[in-house]
């Protein structure tokens, strides 16, 4: 009983000012390592979007609470993605690429399988 008539006494009004920066301290890395991994993932979603062929503004999304993240999802497993209409178009190959090997016509050289 006696701690806690000494817990809710007059003593509590007297705060110790290196505890408040301790606790100043912690909250500001843990708000600038939150900001930061936000940073981070819009960064890699923008780009993400970019190369599917959509407008990288679409990562924004995940700035909204509770389902941004979810819907970013769902527009990239489900979505039409821009860059596979272009890649239709333009014969199903894109610039650059490398021509797919023609099929053997025979054996391989020094086998001693004899093409019927």
């Amino acid at each position: 009983m006696a701690y806690l008539l000494d817990f809710w006494g007059s003593n509590t009004m007297h705060h110790d000012t290196s505890d408040l920066g301790i606790v100043f301290a912690a909250i500001t890395m843990y708000l600038t390592f939150i900001l930061v991994i936000i940073a981070v993932m819009i960064w890699l979603y923008w780009r993400i979007f970019t190369k599917a062929g959509y407008n990288g503004a679409l990562s924004l999304l995940n700035l909204v609470p509770g389902v941004g993240g979810l819907v970013v999802i769902l527009i990239l497993a489900f979505g039409r993605w821009p860059i596979e209409d272009r890649l239709a178009a333009a014969g199903g190959s894109y610039p650059g690429a490398v021509p797919p090997y023609p099929p053997p016509s025979g054996p391989p050289p020094g086998s001693a399988i004899t093409p019927s």
